[in-house]
């Protein structure tokens, strides 16, 4: 039989408390505009570049589902700016810049996040 799941990552949900705080924060972060449908009432896709997305969820939301490492990795060409962009946004960064490449940020919910050179 030919393995029928492909080498590819569709989408990442993260758990969030409010579905409209979490995209309007995401949407900001990410320049993109928020006029997108929010599903069943408690989810929300942010797409991305390429065919992988976000998925914002309310329903999965509590605190033991919080990311405390990073679940995923957003992409910069300058690594200096993207820190000085989050520090100036007032976002929480938890780690300074390591090793030239990367750092890590929390969403309001307590989420982690990698940005990555």
């Amino acid at each position: 039989m030919t393995n029928p799941i492909q080498n590819q990552i569709k989408g990442v949900f993260i758990p969030v408390k409010n579905i409209e705080s979490a995209r309007d924060w995401y949407c900001s972060l990410l320049g993109l505009s928020t006029d997108g449908e929010i599903y069943f009432g408690h989810i929300y896709v942010l797409m991305m570049q390429g065919e992988t997305s976000i998925v914002l969820d309310s329903k999965i939301y509590s605190p033991e589902n919080v990311y405390r490492i990073p679940v995923l990795q957003l992409a910069t060409d300058n690594i200096k700016k993207a820190y000085q962009f989050m520090r100036s946004r007032n976002v929480e960064v938890i780690t300074e810049i390591q090793n030239g490449h990367w750092f890590n940020i929390k969403d309001p919910d307590g989420n982690v996040l990698m940005i990555c050179k």
